[in-house]
């Protein structure tokens, strides 16, 4: 009888620990990969950090514990007004994701433009060059709109998670395609100055198409 009951016992232990661990192991196995819009549902849970530990450093200036929006009461750090601070952010990141669809378009449109300048010498070669110019201040405007309503919106709730993820993948497509776009507003500004310098045509064109294949590439990571 004792041997009986012990087995039972051992059976029922199983059983509750089986049912204690899988919806760990589902939880676990179930961990979608992070994207833009996932940050944007966060709530402030309560005795909770109201601040991740990491931010960036724009993020910090305006948003950081002592950070300039923390003057006005609208934004004192607690956590009623850390949700619409949350909301805020969702707008911000809306609005950088339609800018950079509008980027997107006006760079191909530049692209496209820029190709035929460097191998026409018509008469209408002022004009277009005219319109190549026109398309690279409105992308350049466009762009940096972009980049703006990210760095500047505030910071999400929760910690990044450990590991590889889209948003990481994102954001470092994000400084290469950074670097790239000032590296050719930089050479584009001297081919004015040079026209006919073949060497400054040639990394200028790097810089561009460089810069547009790690802008399309972190548009991708996003969505997929």
């Amino acid at each position: 009888m004792i041997t009986l009951l012990a087995g039972l016992l051992s059976f029922e232990l199983q059983a509750q620990n089986e049912t204690t661990t899988k919806p760990q192991q589902a939880k676990k196995d179930t961990t979608a990969t992070i994207d833009l819009l996932g940050e944007m549902n966060q709530t402030v849970p309560q005795k909770e950090k109201l601040l991740p530990d990491k931010i960036i450093f724009t993020q910090r200036i305006f948003w950081g514990e002592k950070g300039l929006m923390r003057t006005f009461n609208a934004f004192e750090l607690t956590p009623e007004k850390r949700m619409k601070e949350l909301k805020v952010r969702r707008t911000m990141l809306v609005t950088h994701q339609i800018l950079g669809m509008l980027t997107f378009g006006g760079m191909i449109a530049q692209g496209i433009v820029g190709v035929k300048l460097y191998n026409y010498s018509g008469n209408n070669y002022e004009s277009l060059k005219n319109t190549h110019q026109a398309l690279g201040t409105a992308v350049a405007i466009s762009y940096f709109s972009t980049a703006a309503m990210s760095l500047f919106a505030p910071p999400k709730m929760l910690n990044e998670r450990k590991g590889y993820s889209s948003i990481k993948l994102h954001k470092g497509l994000a400084m290469l395609h950074l670097t790239g776009m000032i590296t050719t507003l930089v050479l584009g500004a001297q081919l004015e100055e040079n026209p006919n310098n073949l060497n400054l045509k040639s990394w200028h064109r790097a810089a561009a198409f460089t810069t547009f294949g790690a802008f399309t590439a972190s548009m991708i990571v996003i969505k997929f």
